[in-house]
């Protein structure tokens, strides 16, 4: 068991090595973080910690050990973390899914699915608080998903203790199979040192399922058969448009619904909505928007998150044909349904259907999604899928014709080789409309090659000019793009640093005729210190030549032509202070060119947090646009403290208040939560909307919400 002292870099994924037996319990254990059962002082321990960070060679000075059990229900996990330096162990909050860097913690990595690609994530903090994730895409973890499970710890002057209980029915495997790739990870903030069991290359994170050791239970894990589990739902609220004539009055609203999950089997889940209420979201953190697109904002809504990586992944960053948030956030959403999970060993499948209805000139449609992924080579899969969106309403207005319809099919391939120094991606989508247009495709390609020292990248994209993905996220059509860029990083011995280097990167975008409308050349240095800090220097030489008008302040004021062309250099400075400590901050400044005229802009984010009952934030920006007549000088200022405070595990409130001058409006959102039950919650949440210079008030709305998850 994980005792051969080597190099992290230069082991290959090999399971075989770090093997953690499973014992078979027939009496359920208590949940306490005491250990007091006879079971783990016959279990076996996962041991001898590997370092990651800040070097990845050696053992860790703070150990940890781990012993896992099962029954017929649950899958068991004990934690003992062992502390070389005492004291107090840094916390952020209480709340659920902390903020990993901010907290001393515990995770666990389960490739359930044996593919090293797709599995699921839970830890612990040092303060008790939960953290639960969905993994995919070679380990990357999704902490929108929450499902119901149990822990409790106790904490010691030289350790603290932890107990988890994991619902066999709360997560996915394959039946009938009695090994699973597992891995597990420590932070010790006090050390600063990051270490797992089966050792990890310090470039890549420990969730990464392509290192993992391999968790052997006695008998396979339980087939589950259907299970079916409701969440029923009751939401009222007051709201008032102040500005709105016809809406003057103060409204009073009342909903009720239902999300249900209808476990098929033990890789299989069926999701079913009925007028599902997504008032209890948090609130989108606003930016200044000097951008000539559409800017990018994550999908937070509970339904779209399960398995959501098999429709989110779909395309890159900026050509999505699928982007859920396109869906039902003007009108309501009547129902949805989505199947997704594994077809045996190396299929995974998603299909997804949604219904619309329709308000104030938005007709009714219907979305549906299907993907069907395959595995190939180590961890590399291809897929094809189709994106429909089919108007349900008849209208009238015959210039509205063309939108009956929209729809994107394609194939997608993405790589990430055994040892994870090799990713990329390559795709085709071609859009279906009523005009059939000829240049309605976007295609790509792009491979990474990663190691300690180097990050060397290419990618290639085209989209026609007429490509159609209106359930998408395109942020522009119409160009060739060439993207490739190279890091380097030195690693000093017996010095501060744990790491610096250059970095270079490239961006050209060309039209359709190959003429260049944008180039963007980024040259680098960063500096990580072994504290955690970092700073960036960084100089950029831009060119646009635009197509299209533009007001360079966004404000709705004077445009620049087409057809115009500007250049421009800036140079950047960015410090990350030590996350470890109560107070820490980030600072960035750039000055240089910006269109026709020349930009001075700061950036911060300040933060202080109270042990563990929460924290204070303030993010700032300030923008000030120095422009020639005919244009005017502009300054512009976003502010948005946020206070967010965990009185216990179970009960939050968040207050962020957002001012911002560039669209002329100060939003507050108070959010209260109270989670009484495991995922079952009461929401209050009031939001408001005024004028920053009068505060004369736009609109407010006071909305109440409760769950409770029935199974």
């Amino acid at each position: 068991m994980g005792t051969i002292s080597i190099n992290a870099q230069s082991l290959l994924p090999n399971r075989d090595h770090y093997q953690l037996k499973a014992k078979r319990v027939e009496k359920s254990i208590e949940i306490d973080g005491k250990l007091e059962e006879d079971i783990w002082a016959q279990s076996e321990r996962a041991k001898d910690f590997y370092r990651v960070l800040p070097i990845d060679t050696g053992f860790a000075s703070a150990q940890t050990e781990v012993l896992v059990a099962y029954d017929d229900v649950n899958l068991y996990m004990a934690i003992i973390s062992h502390d070389t330096t005492l004291g107090k162990r840094p916390v952020e909050s209480l709340r659920r899914d902390f903020s990993f860097g901010l907290n001393d913690n515990f995770l666990a990595f389960i490739d359930t699915y044996n593919d090293q690609t797709n599995g699921f994530s839970f830890g612990i903090s040092a303060a008790g608080a939960q953290w639960d994730g969905l993994q995919a895409n070679g380990g990357f973890v999704s902490l929108d998903w929450d499902c119901k499970w149990y822990s409790a710890f106790e904490s010691y002057p030289d350790k603290w203790i932890a107990e988890f209980a994991i619902p066999f029915k709360s997560i996915r495997y394959q039946e009938g199979v009695k090994e699973w790739g597992i891995n597990f990870s420590r932070l010790d903030l006090k050390q600063n040192e990051k270490s797992s069991w089966a050792p990890v290359p310090r470039q890549f994170q420990t969730a990464n399922l392509a290192y993992t050791g391999t968790l052997v239970f006695e008998e396979a894990p339980p087939k589950l058969g259907t299970r079916f589990s409701l969440i029923p739902y009751l939401a009222g609220g007051l709201s008032r448009e102040y500005e709105n004539p016809d809406r003057t009055d103060t409204e009073t609203t009342g909903d009720i619904g239902f999300d249900a999950k209808v476990t098929l089997s033990t890789s299989m889940n069926l999701d079913l909505t009925v007028n599902p209420d997504f008032s209890q979201v948090e609130v989108d953190r606003q930016v200044t928007n000097l951008d000539r697109f559409e800017l990018f904002f994550p999908e937070r809504r509970q339904f779209f998150l399960e398995n959501s990586d098999l429709f989110a992944s779909l395309g890159s960053e900026a050509i999505r044909p699928f982007f859920s948030r396109r869906i039902g956030l003007n009108v309501p959403v009547i129902a949805g349904a989505r199947l997704s999970g594994k077809l045996g060993q190396d299929w995974r499948l998603g299909l997804m259907n949604i219904q619309t209805g329709a308000d104030e000139g938005v007709p009714s449609n219907n979305f549906s999604v299907a993907v069907l992924q395959r595995k190939i080579l180590s961890r590399s899969n291809v897929g094809i899928f189709l994106v429909n969106k089919q108007r349900t309403q008849d209208l009238v207005d015959s210039t509205l014709a063309s939108s009956s319809f929209n729809r994107v099919a394609g194939i997608d391939f993405n790589l990430a080789s055994a040892d994870n120094k090799w990713t990329g991606k390559a795709f085709y989508h071609q859009a279906f409309t009523p005009q059939g247009r000829p240049n309605d495709l976007a295609l790509s390609a792009e491979a990474e090659y990663a190691t300690q020292e180097w990050a060397v990248s290419y990618g290639q994209a085209y989209v026609g000019r007429d490509y159609q993905a209106e359930v998408g996220f395109v942020r522009r059509k119409g160009f060739h793009r060439i993207n490739p860029a190279a890091q380097y990083r030195f690693y000093p011995a017996n010095s501060r640093l744990a790491n610096h280097g250059p970095s270079v990167e490239m961006t050209q975008f060309f039209n359709t005729d190959f003429e260049q409308t944008d180039r963007e050349i980024e040259l680098g240095y960063t500096f990580n210190w072994l504290n955690r800090s970092s700073l960036t220097i960084e100089g950029e030489d831009g060119y646009v030549k635009l197509l299209a008008p533009f007001d360079p302040t966004n404000t709705g004021r004077d445009t620049l032509a087409t057809g115009s062309e500007y250049t421009w250099k800036e140079l950047a400075l960015i410090y990350e202070s030590d996350a470890r400590k109560l107070f820490n901050y980030t600072l960035e400044g750039r000055y240089g060119g910006f269109f026709n005229g020349d930009r001075f802009s700061l950036n911060g984010e300040v933060n202080y947090r109270v042990q563990p009952y929460g924290s204070l934030a303030l993010v700032a920006s300030y923008n000030k646009l120095l422009l020639p007549e005919p244009f005017e000088n502009v300054d512009l200022v976003l502010v948005g403290p946020r206070l967010d405070v965990t009185f216990t595990d179970k009960l939050f409130l968040t207050t962020f208040v957002q001012y911002n001058n560039q669209i002329d409006n100060m939003n507050v959102n108070l959010r209260f939560q109270w989670r009484f039950a495991p995922v079952s919650d009461f929401f209050l949440v009031y939001t408001d909307n005024s004028y920053p210079n009068n505060w004369r008030t736009k609109n407010r709305a006071l909305v109440a919400k409760v769950s409770y998850w029935l199974n």
